[in-house]
Parts: C-alpha cells; sequence; structure tokens
C-alpha cells in the first residue's frame, strides 16, 4: 500500500514538473491590446462599442454606397485576411469588415456564448451601429456560416449573398488544423488557453492553404500574436464546446438572393463536395471553383479569387 502511494506521487510529481517545463518553454502571456493596435490597426480601423464589447473594424470606400459589401472573416482570423480584397474592392465600393467576437482585436463575448445565434445578432446590432440597412454579405468557413443564417433571418438586409468555401453542411474534414483538434480535447483545451506555441499557429494555418511556401513568417505573426489578445485563447476553445446544429442547413434551399459560391479545390478543412451541397441547394447560385487554391482563397490567392467576385458584383 505504501509502495503504491508512493508510486502514485511520483507520477503526480512527474506530471507537475512536464507542466511546469511546459509552461516555461511554450507559455505565453497576453499581448496588452495597446501593443497589438500599434501594430495591427492603421487609418482605416475604427472601434466601436457594440454588446459590450469594443469591435475592431475597417469602413473603406465611398460611404455615400447606400449598399457595401461587407467581410466575414473565418475561425482563428482577423479582419486582415481579407487585405486584398478590400483595397481593391474600395476603389468602386464600400467595403466594411470586423474582427468577430473571440478574434483579432476585438475580444470575446462577455457571456462567452459563441454559438451562431448569437454571431447572427451580433451581426445585425454592429450593422446596425454604422447605419448598414442593406448590404452585400460575403464570408468564408465560420463566416460564411453566419452569412447565410443572417441572410435566412435578415432576408431583406442582405441584397447578395458571396459564400467563400462557407461552413454549415455536417462534414467529414480531410484534414484539420492542429489548433482546432487541440480545442476539442479534454483536460489539453484547458491548458492551450496558456500554452501556446507559436508552431501550432504555423502549423494550422499551413493546413488550410494549399501552397505551404505562401505561409510566410509574418502571416503566422499575425495569427499568433492576434491570439495572444486577452480572452481570444478561452474563446477559442469556448467556440468548440458549442453544440453542433444539425438542423438549420435545411433551410439553405430558401435563400432566394444571387449567391456566388467560392471555393478552393484543395480545401481539406471542408472538401469540395460541401460547395456542390450549397450549388444544389441554392436557387440562385453561381459556383466557382478555383484551382491550386485551400480554404482561404482570398487570402492566399487574392488576385485570381478577386475576379469572379468582381464579375458577380457587376451582374
Amino acid at each position: 500500500m505504501q509502495r503504491s502511494a508512493i508510486s502514485t506521487f511520483k507520477i503526480i510529481l512527474s506530471f507537475g514538473f512536464f507542466v511546469a517545463l511546459t509552461v516555461l518553454l511554450f507559455g505565453y502571456q497576453d499581448i496588452p491590446i495597446e501593443q497589438l493596435k500599434k501594430k495591427y490597426t492603421d487609418s482605416y480601423s475604427s472601434f466601436l462599442k457594440v454588446n459590450g464589447m469594443n469591435v475592431h473594424y475597417r469602413d473603406e470606400g465611398d460611404k455615400k454606397n447606400s449598399i457595401p459589401i461587407v467581410l466575414i472573416h473565418g475561425t482563428g482570423s482577423s479582419l486582415h485576411t481579407y487585405d486584398y480584397w478590400a483595397n481593391e474592392l474600395a476603389i468602386n465600393h464600400r467595403v466594411v469588415r470586423m474582427d468577430l467576437p473571440g478574434y483579432g482585436l476585438t475580444g470575446p463575448f462577455p457571456n462567452r456564448n459563441y454559438s451562431y445565434k448569437n454571431y447572427v445578432t451580433f451581426l445585425k446590432d454592429f450593422l446596425k451601429s454604422i447605419g448598414v440597412k442593406k448590404c452585400i454579405l460575403a464570408g468564408n468557413s465560420l463566416g460564411g456560416n453566419i452569412a447565410w443564417r443572417f441572410t435566412l433571418k435578415y432576408s431583406n438586409i442582405v441584397n447578395k449573398l458571396i459564400l467563400i468555401d462557407a461552413a454549415g453542411y455536417p462534414i467529414k474534414s480531410k484534414s484539420t488544423p492542429l489548433a482546432f483538434e487541440i480545442a476539442q480535447i479534454p483536460i489539453i483545451q484547458n491548458l492551450f488557453t496558456y500554452i501556446t506555441p507559436r508552431t501550432v499557429a504555423k502549423v494550422s494555418v499551413e493546413n488550410v492553404y494549399k501552397d505551404k511556401a505562401k505561409v510566410t513568417e509574418e502571416l503566422v505573426d499575425r495569427y499568433f500574436e492576434l491570439t495572444l489578445r486577452k480572452g481570444n485563447r478561452q474563446a477559442f476553445v469556448d467556440r468548440f464546446k458549442v453544440k453542433t446544429d444539425t438542423v438549420s442547413y435545411k433551410k439553405i434551399k430558401l435563400i432566394n438572393q444571387r449567391t456566388l459560391i467560392l471555393w478552393g479545390e484543395d480545401d481539406e478543412l471542408i472538401p469540395l463536395s460541401m460547395a456542390y451541397q450549397f450549388h444544389n441547394d441554392l436557387p440562385n447560385d453561381t459556383l466557382v471553383i478555383l484551382k491550386n487554391a485551400g480554404h482561404v482563397p482570398m487570402e492566399e490567392n487574392p488576385k485570381e479569387s478577386l475576379k469572379p467576385v468582381m464579375k458577380f458584383l457587376v451582374n
């Protein structure tokens, strides 16, 4: 009995030492918001109080344009993923993009509710706050899921819809970013809020790119450092605790807005077969498949992915 107790104590001690060493080597403190603002805001950046959050957004182009293009990013990302698109689109359009709650500089939902319903409510309140009554709504991955759900609930607000490798249907990914996997493992997910190796960010971004050579150190720094914004790591874990919705996708066929479905042919997170599901269900859509592109074509292949968007906007 005594030997058993000693052995148990040694195991606990060893585990504690391992955790302490891991924290020492890979633990990172949150980066102060003011420090992040200096690096990740520009002259177009603004902050707006919405539902208790100080939302980071950019409103570019002609403000007199009554139907702006609203761009929504995906899980673990930020408004910066649309940098190239926004610069080009703002020449002839008004372009609005924001850091979703839980990501970028905006920070977490105060109530830690990362359901799609709460995101849709947030988007409605945000658009109302900046005076947008009608828009062209575009979203990638998580952002695409929010976009089509918003369109179903507030069809009078959405003029056109752009879905970029959008989530929504039950899927079986061919490959999943490491950060996504860690965030779903009990116990480990709690450590993730303190222990966040930069390597996890790097391999996770590489996972959603077709061409890994395009994943630069600067790009990895952006994803990694914005993850260290206070509250974002816990939000990342909380998001994966949300119960899966297995019903709402059946309503996608009720969307009548003209829709552009834009998909990276080599997306392994949300495979190409999902693009065809959207194509089959949506009554008024155009499907464009982008070769040599992964899950985030607007970031990986910005010029090529923007061409069909430009065409869609004028037709």
